[in-house]
Protein backbone atom coordinates (compact mmCIF):
# COMPACT_ATOMS: atom_id res chain seq x y z
CA UNK A 1 0.00 0.00 0.00
CA UNK A 2 1.45 3.39 -0.99
CA UNK A 3 1.97 6.13 1.58
CA UNK A 4 -0.77 8.21 -0.08
CA UNK A 5 -3.22 5.30 0.10
CA UNK A 6 -2.38 4.75 3.79
CA UNK A 7 -3.05 8.42 4.54
CA UNK A 8 -6.37 8.27 2.67
CA UNK A 9 -7.38 5.13 4.57
CA UNK A 10 -6.45 6.73 7.90
CA UNK A 11 -8.46 9.86 7.07
CA UNK A 12 -11.45 7.71 6.10
CA UNK A 13 -11.23 5.87 9.44
CA UNK A 14 -11.16 9.18 11.32
CA UNK A 15 -14.19 10.51 9.44
CA UNK A 16 -16.16 7.32 10.03
CA UNK A 17 -15.32 7.50 13.73
CA UNK A 18 -17.19 10.81 14.14
CA UNK A 19 -17.35 12.07 17.73
CA UNK A 20 -15.78 10.04 20.52
CA UNK A 21 -16.67 11.00 24.10
CA UNK A 22 -14.46 9.79 26.95
CA UNK A 23 -16.51 9.54 30.12
CA UNK A 24 -20.08 8.29 30.53
CA UNK A 25 -21.19 10.48 33.43
CA UNK A 26 -23.55 13.45 33.20
CA UNK A 27 -21.22 15.54 31.00
CA UNK A 28 -20.48 12.72 28.57
CA UNK A 29 -24.07 11.52 28.26
CA UNK A 30 -25.41 15.06 27.83
CA UNK A 31 -22.83 15.75 25.12
CA UNK A 32 -23.96 12.69 23.19
CA UNK A 33 -27.64 13.62 23.59
CA UNK A 34 -27.01 17.28 22.65
CA UNK A 35 -25.21 16.24 19.47
CA UNK A 36 -28.24 14.28 18.32
CA UNK A 37 -30.71 16.96 19.42
CA UNK A 38 -28.78 19.61 17.50
CA UNK A 39 -28.59 17.57 14.33
CA UNK A 40 -25.31 15.66 14.28
CA UNK A 41 -25.87 12.63 12.05
CA UNK A 42 -22.39 11.12 12.16
CA UNK A 43 -21.20 8.39 14.52
CA UNK A 44 -21.17 9.07 18.27
CA UNK A 45 -19.21 6.74 20.54
CA UNK A 46 -19.45 7.00 24.32
CA UNK A 47 -16.67 5.33 26.32
CA UNK A 48 -17.31 4.58 29.99
CA UNK A 49 -14.80 3.10 32.41
CA UNK A 50 -17.45 1.61 34.68
CA UNK A 51 -19.45 -1.48 33.66
CA UNK A 52 -22.76 0.03 34.77
CA UNK A 53 -25.33 1.70 32.56
CA UNK A 54 -24.54 5.46 32.73
CA UNK A 55 -26.04 6.99 35.86
CA UNK A 56 -26.57 10.28 37.66
CA UNK A 57 -24.42 10.92 40.74
CA UNK A 58 -26.46 13.18 43.09
CA UNK A 59 -28.86 10.36 44.12
CA UNK A 60 -25.87 8.29 45.29
CA UNK A 61 -25.64 10.30 48.51
CA UNK A 62 -29.42 10.25 48.97
CA UNK A 63 -31.90 7.70 47.60
CA UNK A 64 -29.39 5.06 46.46
CA UNK A 65 -27.36 5.26 49.67
CA UNK A 66 -30.46 4.88 51.83
CA UNK A 67 -31.79 1.96 49.81
CA UNK A 68 -34.73 3.93 48.43
CA UNK A 69 -33.54 3.31 44.85
CA UNK A 70 -31.41 0.59 43.32
CA UNK A 71 -29.64 2.85 40.86
CA UNK A 72 -29.90 6.23 39.17
CA UNK A 73 -29.49 5.30 35.51
CA UNK A 74 -30.15 8.05 32.98
CA UNK A 75 -33.43 7.75 31.11
CA UNK A 76 -31.72 7.73 27.73
CA UNK A 77 -32.30 5.22 24.92
CA UNK A 78 -28.78 5.12 23.50
CA UNK A 79 -29.68 2.59 20.82
CA UNK A 80 -32.59 4.66 19.55
CA UNK A 81 -30.35 7.74 19.40
CA UNK A 82 -27.70 5.82 17.48
CA UNK A 83 -25.10 6.28 20.22
CA UNK A 84 -22.55 3.49 20.48
CA UNK A 85 -22.14 2.80 24.18
CA UNK A 86 -18.92 1.03 25.17
CA UNK A 87 -18.80 0.30 28.90
CA UNK A 88 -15.99 -1.09 31.02
CA UNK A 89 -13.46 0.55 28.69
CA UNK A 90 -10.56 2.25 30.46
CA UNK A 91 -8.89 4.97 28.38
CA UNK A 92 -5.14 5.06 28.93
CA UNK A 93 -3.81 7.78 26.65
CA UNK A 94 -4.36 10.26 23.85
CA UNK A 95 -2.32 10.61 20.66
CA UNK A 96 -3.63 13.88 19.30
CA UNK A 97 -1.38 13.86 16.24
CA UNK A 98 -2.94 10.56 15.15
CA UNK A 99 -6.43 11.51 16.34
CA UNK A 100 -6.68 8.37 18.42
CA UNK A 101 -7.31 7.54 22.07
CA UNK A 102 -5.68 4.44 23.50
CA UNK A 103 -7.77 2.01 25.53
CA UNK A 104 -7.18 -1.38 27.09
CA UNK A 105 -9.20 -2.79 24.19
CA UNK A 106 -7.11 -1.04 21.52
CA UNK A 107 -6.98 2.40 19.84
CA UNK A 108 -10.15 4.34 19.01
CA UNK A 109 -9.92 6.93 16.19
CA UNK A 110 -11.91 10.13 16.28
CA UNK A 111 -12.84 13.11 14.14
CA UNK A 112 -13.78 15.10 17.24
CA UNK A 113 -12.97 14.10 20.80
CA UNK A 114 -14.76 15.25 23.95
CA UNK A 115 -13.03 14.81 27.31
CA UNK A 116 -15.66 14.25 30.00
CA UNK A 117 -13.77 12.14 32.52
CA UNK A 118 -14.98 14.07 35.58
CA UNK A 119 -13.08 14.05 38.84
CA UNK A 120 -11.68 11.47 41.22
CA UNK A 121 -12.01 11.79 45.01
CA UNK A 122 -8.94 12.52 47.08
CA UNK A 123 -7.89 9.70 49.37
CA UNK A 124 -6.74 9.99 52.97
CA UNK A 125 -2.97 9.36 53.16
CA UNK A 126 -2.24 6.14 54.95
CA UNK A 127 -5.87 4.96 54.88
CA UNK A 128 -5.79 3.22 51.51
CA UNK A 129 -6.57 -0.44 51.90
CA UNK A 130 -7.64 -0.19 55.54
CA UNK A 131 -10.83 -2.25 56.06
CA UNK A 132 -13.92 -0.11 56.57
CA UNK A 133 -12.61 3.00 54.80
CA UNK A 134 -14.91 4.27 52.04
CA UNK A 135 -15.21 6.94 49.36
CA UNK A 136 -18.54 8.03 47.89
CA UNK A 137 -18.22 8.76 44.21
CA UNK A 138 -19.49 5.75 42.26
CA UNK A 139 -22.48 3.43 42.24
CA UNK A 140 -20.27 0.68 43.64
CA UNK A 141 -19.19 3.00 46.49
CA UNK A 142 -22.85 3.61 47.39
CA UNK A 143 -23.59 -0.12 47.23
CA UNK A 144 -20.76 -0.85 49.68
CA UNK A 145 -22.01 1.83 52.08
CA UNK A 146 -25.67 0.84 52.06
CA UNK A 147 -25.28 -2.04 54.54
CA UNK A 148 -23.20 0.24 56.79
CA UNK A 149 -26.12 2.64 57.09
CA UNK A 150 -28.69 -0.14 57.27
CA UNK A 151 -26.86 -1.54 60.32
CA UNK A 152 -26.86 1.84 62.11
CA UNK A 153 -23.08 1.72 62.41
CA UNK A 154 -20.83 4.19 64.20
CA UNK A 155 -19.43 6.28 61.36
CA UNK A 156 -16.61 8.81 61.20
CA UNK A 157 -16.78 11.22 58.28
CA UNK A 158 -13.50 12.91 57.35
CA UNK A 159 -14.23 16.28 55.75
CA UNK A 160 -17.06 18.76 56.40
CA UNK A 161 -17.54 19.90 52.83
CA UNK A 162 -20.63 19.37 50.67
CA UNK A 163 -20.24 15.60 50.30
CA UNK A 164 -19.37 15.14 53.98
CA UNK A 165 -22.49 17.03 55.05
CA UNK A 166 -24.71 15.09 52.65
CA UNK A 167 -23.37 11.73 53.80
CA UNK A 168 -23.67 12.75 57.45
CA UNK A 169 -27.29 13.72 56.75
CA UNK A 170 -28.07 10.32 55.24
CA UNK A 171 -26.25 8.49 58.03
CA UNK A 172 -28.19 10.33 60.74
CA UNK A 173 -31.43 9.61 58.90
CA UNK A 174 -30.47 5.93 58.98
CA UNK A 175 -29.85 6.09 62.73
CA UNK A 176 -26.05 5.96 62.68
CA UNK A 177 -23.85 7.59 65.31
CA UNK A 178 -21.96 10.18 63.27
CA UNK A 179 -18.76 12.08 64.03
CA UNK A 180 -17.46 14.52 61.42
CA UNK A 181 -13.77 15.44 61.52
CA UNK A 182 -12.66 18.62 59.74
CA UNK A 183 -9.04 19.85 59.62
CA UNK A 184 -10.09 23.47 59.02
CA UNK A 185 -11.61 25.63 61.72
CA UNK A 186 -15.09 25.52 60.16
CA UNK A 187 -17.30 23.64 57.76
CA UNK A 188 -17.15 24.39 54.02
CA UNK A 189 -13.85 26.20 54.51
CA UNK A 190 -12.92 25.99 50.84
CA UNK A 191 -16.34 27.02 49.61
CA UNK A 192 -17.80 29.82 51.73
CA UNK A 193 -16.61 32.72 53.91
CA UNK A 194 -16.41 32.06 57.65
CA UNK A 195 -19.39 34.24 58.58
CA UNK A 196 -21.64 32.39 56.13
CA UNK A 197 -20.40 28.89 56.97
CA UNK A 198 -20.62 29.46 60.74
CA UNK A 199 -24.41 29.07 61.11
CA UNK A 200 -24.31 26.03 58.83
CA UNK A 201 -21.84 24.39 61.19
CA UNK A 202 -24.46 24.49 63.95
CA UNK A 203 -26.76 22.23 61.95
CA UNK A 204 -24.62 19.20 62.80
CA UNK A 205 -25.29 19.29 66.56
CA UNK A 206 -28.94 20.15 65.99
CA UNK A 207 -29.33 16.90 64.06
CA UNK A 208 -27.31 14.78 66.48
CA UNK A 209 -23.99 14.63 64.63
CA UNK A 210 -20.77 15.49 66.45
CA UNK A 211 -18.61 17.99 64.57
CA UNK A 212 -14.89 18.29 65.40
CA UNK A 213 -13.21 21.22 63.65
CA UNK A 214 -9.50 21.98 63.72
CA UNK A 215 -8.98 18.22 64.04
CA UNK A 216 -6.49 16.32 61.93
CA UNK A 217 -6.47 12.58 61.35
CA UNK A 218 -3.18 10.97 62.38
CA UNK A 219 -4.06 7.44 61.31
CA UNK A 220 -6.93 5.10 60.56
CA UNK A 221 -6.99 1.58 61.91
CA UNK A 222 -9.69 -1.10 61.74
CA UNK A 223 -12.42 0.04 64.11
CA UNK A 224 -10.97 3.42 65.05
CA UNK A 225 -9.64 6.79 63.92
CA UNK A 226 -6.73 8.38 65.76
CA UNK A 227 -6.49 12.18 65.75
CA UNK A 228 -3.28 14.18 65.88
CA UNK A 229 -4.16 15.51 69.35
CA UNK A 230 -4.36 11.98 70.75
CA UNK A 231 -8.12 11.52 70.71
CA UNK A 232 -9.46 8.16 69.57
CA UNK A 233 -12.78 7.82 67.74
CA UNK A 234 -14.58 4.48 67.44
CA UNK A 235 -15.48 3.82 63.83
CA UNK A 236 -17.18 0.82 62.30
CA UNK A 237 -16.84 2.71 59.03
CA UNK A 238 -14.87 5.76 57.85
CA UNK A 239 -16.10 7.85 54.93
CA UNK A 240 -13.57 10.19 53.33
CA UNK A 241 -14.90 13.35 51.71
CA UNK A 242 -11.93 15.71 51.46
CA UNK A 243 -12.38 16.89 47.89
CA UNK A 244 -11.69 15.74 44.36
CA UNK A 245 -9.28 16.45 41.53
CA UNK A 246 -9.87 16.39 37.77
CA UNK A 247 -9.44 12.90 36.30
CA UNK A 248 -6.81 13.92 33.77
CA UNK A 249 -3.74 11.86 34.68
CA UNK A 250 -4.17 9.80 31.53
CA UNK A 251 -3.55 12.93 29.43
CA UNK A 252 0.14 13.20 30.42
CA UNK A 253 2.27 13.70 27.33
CA UNK A 254 -0.77 14.15 25.08
CA UNK A 255 -0.20 17.81 24.30
CA UNK A 256 -3.48 18.80 25.96
CA UNK A 257 -2.69 21.72 28.25
CA UNK A 258 -3.48 21.24 31.94
CA UNK A 259 -3.60 23.90 34.63
CA UNK A 260 -1.87 23.76 38.02
CA UNK A 261 -5.09 22.30 39.45
CA UNK A 262 -4.87 19.41 37.00
CA UNK A 263 -7.86 20.59 34.99
CA UNK A 264 -7.86 20.78 31.21
CA UNK A 265 -7.57 24.48 30.35
CA UNK A 266 -10.41 24.85 27.88
CA UNK A 267 -11.17 28.12 26.10
CA UNK A 268 -14.49 29.98 26.00
CA UNK A 269 -15.86 27.42 23.50
CA UNK A 270 -14.60 24.53 25.66
CA UNK A 271 -11.95 23.64 23.11
CA UNK A 272 -8.61 22.36 24.34
CA UNK A 273 -5.12 23.08 23.04
CA UNK A 274 -5.32 19.98 20.80
CA UNK A 275 -7.14 20.28 17.43
CA UNK A 276 -10.62 18.79 17.44
CA UNK A 277 -10.53 18.07 21.17
CA UNK A 278 -13.04 19.55 23.64
CA UNK A 279 -13.35 19.25 27.43
CA UNK A 280 -16.46 19.57 29.56
CA UNK A 281 -17.63 19.06 33.13
CA UNK A 282 -15.53 18.46 36.24
CA UNK A 283 -12.31 17.78 34.34
CA UNK A 284 -12.11 21.21 32.67
CA UNK A 285 -11.69 24.84 33.66
CA UNK A 286 -12.92 27.66 31.45
CA UNK A 287 -12.44 31.45 31.27
CA UNK A 288 -15.43 33.42 32.54
CA UNK A 289 -15.90 36.83 31.00
CA UNK A 290 -18.65 37.49 33.53
CA UNK A 291 -16.32 36.96 36.49
CA UNK A 292 -13.04 37.82 34.76
CA UNK A 293 -11.36 34.67 36.03
CA UNK A 294 -10.86 31.03 35.14
CA UNK A 295 -13.38 28.77 36.83
CA UNK A 296 -13.26 25.09 37.74
CA UNK A 297 -16.79 24.07 38.68
CA UNK A 298 -17.33 20.61 40.18
CA UNK A 299 -21.10 20.62 40.11
CA UNK A 300 -23.96 18.92 38.28
CA UNK A 301 -25.30 21.97 36.45
CA UNK A 302 -21.93 22.62 34.82
CA UNK A 303 -21.96 19.07 33.44
CA UNK A 304 -25.46 19.70 32.10
CA UNK A 305 -24.92 23.10 30.45
CA UNK A 306 -21.44 22.80 28.94
CA UNK A 307 -22.27 19.90 26.56
CA UNK A 308 -24.75 22.07 24.65
CA UNK A 309 -21.99 24.53 23.79
CA UNK A 310 -19.63 21.73 22.77
CA UNK A 311 -22.26 20.16 20.53
CA UNK A 312 -23.08 23.52 18.93
CA UNK A 313 -19.42 24.25 18.20
CA UNK A 314 -18.86 20.81 16.66
CA UNK A 315 -21.88 21.21 14.40
CA UNK A 316 -20.81 24.74 13.46
CA UNK A 317 -17.38 23.50 12.44
CA UNK A 318 -15.66 25.40 15.23
CA UNK A 319 -16.99 28.80 14.19
CA UNK A 320 -17.16 29.94 17.81
CA UNK A 321 -20.65 31.46 17.66
CA UNK A 322 -21.68 30.41 21.19
CA UNK A 323 -19.34 30.92 24.14
CA UNK A 324 -19.61 29.21 27.50
CA UNK A 325 -20.01 31.72 30.32
CA UNK A 326 -22.61 30.35 32.75
CA UNK A 327 -23.72 31.51 36.15
CA UNK A 328 -22.48 28.55 38.21
CA UNK A 329 -25.24 26.83 40.14
CA UNK A 330 -25.49 23.96 42.57
CA UNK A 331 -27.65 22.65 45.38
CA UNK A 332 -27.19 20.47 48.44
CA UNK A 333 -29.61 18.73 50.78
CA UNK A 334 -28.29 18.59 54.32
CA UNK A 335 -29.88 18.14 57.72
CA UNK A 336 -33.40 18.79 56.45
CA UNK A 337 -32.44 21.95 54.59
CA UNK A 338 -32.35 22.68 50.88
CA UNK A 339 -29.27 24.80 50.14
CA UNK A 340 -28.83 26.47 46.74
CA UNK A 341 -26.04 28.65 45.39
CA UNK A 342 -25.67 30.63 42.17
CA UNK A 343 -22.80 32.77 40.98
CA UNK A 344 -19.22 33.26 42.14
CA UNK A 345 -18.54 35.33 45.26
CA UNK A 346 -14.72 35.50 45.12
CA UNK A 347 -13.62 39.12 45.06
CA UNK A 348 -17.12 40.41 45.83
CA UNK A 349 -18.17 42.85 48.53
CA UNK A 350 -19.12 41.78 52.06
CA UNK A 351 -22.20 39.55 52.14
CA UNK A 352 -25.66 41.05 52.62
CA UNK A 353 -27.94 38.91 54.80
CA UNK A 354 -31.59 38.37 53.97
CA UNK A 355 -33.14 36.97 57.11
CA UNK A 356 -31.84 35.56 60.37
CA UNK A 357 -29.25 32.75 59.96
CA UNK A 358 -30.62 31.22 63.18
CA UNK A 359 -33.97 30.72 61.45
CA UNK A 360 -34.95 27.83 59.21
CA UNK A 361 -34.80 29.95 56.05
CA UNK A 362 -32.42 32.73 55.05
CA UNK A 363 -30.20 33.82 52.20
CA UNK A 364 -27.02 35.76 51.56
CA UNK A 365 -26.15 37.96 48.59
CA UNK A 366 -22.82 39.25 47.34
CA UNK A 367 -22.46 42.39 45.18
CA UNK A 368 -19.62 43.41 42.93
CA UNK A 369 -19.54 46.89 41.38
CA UNK A 370 -23.20 47.39 42.26
CA UNK A 371 -24.35 44.17 40.60
CA UNK A 372 -25.35 40.87 42.13
CA UNK A 373 -22.45 38.43 41.88
CA UNK A 374 -23.70 35.47 43.92
CA UNK A 375 -26.54 34.28 46.13
CA UNK A 376 -26.75 31.47 48.68
CA UNK A 377 -30.29 30.49 49.66
CA UNK A 378 -31.33 28.19 52.50
CA UNK A 379 -34.97 27.24 52.05
CA UNK A 380 -35.63 30.37 49.96
CA UNK A 381 -35.89 29.09 46.38
CA UNK A 382 -37.49 32.33 45.18
CA UNK A 383 -34.40 34.29 46.25
CA UNK A 384 -32.24 31.84 44.34
CA UNK A 385 -34.34 31.95 41.16
CA UNK A 386 -34.65 35.73 41.11
CA UNK A 387 -31.04 36.23 42.15
CA UNK A 388 -29.79 33.95 39.40
CA UNK A 389 -31.69 35.97 36.80
CA UNK A 390 -30.26 39.22 38.21
CA UNK A 391 -26.74 37.82 37.95
CA UNK A 392 -27.35 36.78 34.35
CA UNK A 393 -28.75 40.20 33.44
CA UNK A 394 -25.95 42.17 35.12
CA UNK A 395 -28.47 44.79 36.30
CA UNK A 396 -27.50 47.39 38.91
CA UNK A 397 -29.27 46.84 42.23
CA UNK A 398 -30.05 48.79 45.39
CA UNK A 399 -28.02 47.26 48.27
CA UNK A 400 -30.61 48.34 50.86
CA UNK A 401 -33.36 46.50 49.03
CA UNK A 402 -31.14 43.46 48.51
CA UNK A 403 -30.61 43.29 52.28
CA UNK A 404 -34.34 43.51 53.05
CA UNK A 405 -35.82 39.99 53.14
CA UNK A 406 -39.33 41.45 52.83
CA UNK A 407 -38.51 42.83 49.38
CA UNK A 408 -38.34 40.46 46.43
CA UNK A 409 -34.87 40.45 44.89
CA UNK A 410 -36.30 41.22 41.47
CA UNK A 411 -37.59 44.51 42.94
CA UNK A 412 -34.09 45.59 43.94
CA UNK A 413 -33.18 46.60 40.37
CA UNK A 414 -32.36 50.28 40.02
Amino acid sequence: MSEQTQQQTQQADITRSGVVIVGAGMAGVQTAVALREQGWTGPVTLLGAEPHQPYDRPPLSKAVLLGKAEDSAFDVDFEELGIQLRLGVEVTGLRAADREVDTEAGPVPYEFLVLATGAVPLTLPGAEGVPGVHLLRTLDDAARLRPVLAAGSAVVVVGAGWIGAEFATAAREAGCAVTVVEAADRVLAGALPAEVAEPMGRWYAQEGAELLTGARVASVEPGRVLLADGRELPAEAVVVGIGARPATGWLAGSGVELGPDGAVTADEWLRTSAPGVYAVGDCASFPSGRYRSRLLVHHWDNALQGPRVVAADILAGGSGEQVYDPVPYFWSEQFGRFVQYAGHHAGADAPLWRGDPEADTWSVCWLREGRLAAVLAVGRPRDLAQGRRLIESGALVDPAKVADPAIALKSAVL
